[in-house]
């Protein structure tokens, strides 16, 4: 009898485990805004390599869609898209959810006039700042009282210029993507403030849970083998797992 029941034992898990694989989603729909060298539409950039270095080996391909990033956590939160790429640790709390892993971490810089005042992490918030619509340093950046949105970057330098503004905030890459629009860079300077751990944002749905858990258990395992860090090599950004 103890054999029958081990037999039977078995049985159940060998059926579990064929349905769970069953039940794996086929592929993962992200949403991103294009960032030049990390998501573009093409679907080159540090970013998509990662994620197809996570999901691919394991049977799940890559659906991208390039949008606007306020667009992209919408579509999440409507179930159009299983994840969006590119944000901060519980940034958004309805209808989504988070991995335990990150994939990448934004370095976020500052972008003044040469003769701003010298800003720190700790000063930053005693100055009149912009940044995209919807990236919400204010949660993740002490003291930020006094900021406004901005819907593009192409006004930055003006709105610099004119000192409707102290600093701009962005990462890094996107900071020296307004600078090189400048005619004269000498003008500006950049600080660096602090690194913040990118994550993808998860639909709180039957998909979205199942393919956090295979992203969490992936990561850990290109973490550890270092299979990761010469796709950073690759597109010249720091490796953030060390």
């Amino acid at each position: 009898m103890r054999g029958v029941w081990l037999a039977v034992l078995i049985g159940m898990q060998v059926v579990c485990a064929q349905l769970a694989q069953a039940a794996q989603p086929t592929q993962i729909r992200l949403a991103s805004e294009v960032w030049a060298g990390h998501t573009n539409a093409d679907g080159s950039g540090l970013a998509w390599d990662i994620l197809r270095a996570v999901f691919e080996p394991v049977g799940v391909s890559l659906k991208i869609h390039s949008v606007p990033y306020t667009r992209s956590v919408g579509l999440v939160q409507r179930g159009g898209a299983d994840a969006w790429v590119g944000s901060y640790l519980n940034e958004i709390q309805d209808g989504v959810f988070y991995p335990h892993w990150n994939y990448d971490a934004d370095h976020i810089s500052a972008l003044g006039l040469r003769d701003a005042p010298e800003a720190t992490l700790q000063t930053i918030g005693r100055y009149r700042l912009a940044w995209v619509r919807g990236y919400a340093y204010d949660k993740y950046l002490p003291n930020l009282t006094h900021y406004q949105e901005v819907y593009r970057r192409d006004g930055i330098l003006s709105m610099l210029d004119m000192k409707h503004i102290d600093f701009y905030l962005d990462a890094r890459t996107e900071v020296q993507d307004v600078l090189n629009e400048a005619e004269d860079k000498a003008r500006y300077r950049v600080i660096e403030l602090t690194k913040l751990p990118l994550f993808l944002g998860f639909a709180d749905t039957p998909d979205g849970h199942a393919l956090a858990t295979l992203f969490d258990a992936r990561m850990e395992l290109l973490v550890k083998d270092g299979s990761l860090r010469p796709l950073f090599e690759r597109w010249q950004q720091p490796y953030p797992f060390d």
